[in-house]
């Protein structure tokens, strides 16, 4: 196993700025201040890819723009299926020429303004479309043993359809997991750590108190005046799941960041 997760060293997610952010310059320096208190941290930096659709700086881009240094234990890099096929090769070949080796490879959220990868675009045939499973394999494929590939596994959906999609995942040379929010206690999530004892998972935990966008990510109706306590919920996990490591989704560097290391038990 080329992948190892310590409980006590969060994977830390960072929007990188939208494309048409009006204030630009403000917010290279508010991400580059967050990416390199996270690496001194100890932590893992995790950047999204156009997260919910947006058309964003990628996260290679914003490494190398802004000079950012690059641990290969502490940074993991999100990669969609958004892409054209050359600049999918651009951001793989950025990444094996920074250190990067950490990919969370996922379908990803689409929009009009994001060019789509094709079957054909990466030598695909029998499929018609391209999800994280094709785009696994042509990883595999055409860059081996450059990369430690992880996936996305959602217990909300149908549990029978979601593990035949990770059975594919795992075919296709998926190495790590990392789950959808949780909020308790998931039947899915324990099936999934005791059908692959030996893959690492590492559980999501909703940091934001826009309970809205947690009622979207877990598929049911969290009601806005419902109290919501970030740290607590990660104490909650740490509890759990003893033996994941744990994504920290929209993390207030504010409010939350320094009060991490006691939720450590």
């Amino acid at each position: 196993m080329r992948y190892h997760i310590q409980n006590k060293i969060y994977h830390v997610e960072l929007l990188p700025p939208k494309q048409e952010s009006e204030k630009l310059e403000k917010d290279l320096e508010l991400f580059t201040k967050k990416y390199k208190r996270v690496l001194e941290n100890g932590y893992c930096a995790c950047i999204t890819d156009n997260a919910m659709g947006n058309l964003s700086f990628q996260g290679t881009e914003m490494i190398d723009v802004l000079g950012l240094p690059v641990e290969p234990e502490q940074v993991m890099i999100h990669l969609n299926t958004f892409h054209t096929k050359e600049n999918l090769d651009e951001i793989l070949n950025s990444c094996i020429d920074m250190g990067i080796k950490y990919l969370l490879v996922v379908s990803g959220d689409g929009s009009e303004r994001l060019p789509k990868l094709k079957p054909s675009d990466i030598g695909i045939t029998g499929s018609e479309s391209v999800t994280s499973v094709e785009l696994l394999k042509y990883i595999n494929r055409e860059y081996p043993d450059k990369f430690v590939l992880g996936v996305a596994f959602n217990p909300y959906e149908p549990e029978d359809h979601e593990f035949e999609k990770m059975e594919r995942k795992m075919a296709a040379g998926a190495e790590f997991v990392v789950t959808q929010p949780l909020i308790e206690k998931n039947p899915a999530v324990d099936r999934l750590l005791e059908k692959y004892p030996d893959v690492p998972v590492i559980v999501e935990a909703w940091m934001s108190k826009k309970l809205h966008l947690l009622s979207d990510a877990v598929g049911y109706t969290i009601p806005e005046d419902e109290a919501y306590d970030p740290i607590e919920t990660l104490k909650m996990l740490h509890k759990m799941y003893p033996g994941c490591g744990v994504y920290l989704s929209l993390l207030s560097f504010k409010n939350h960041f320094d009060l991490l290391k006691e939720t450590w038990i």
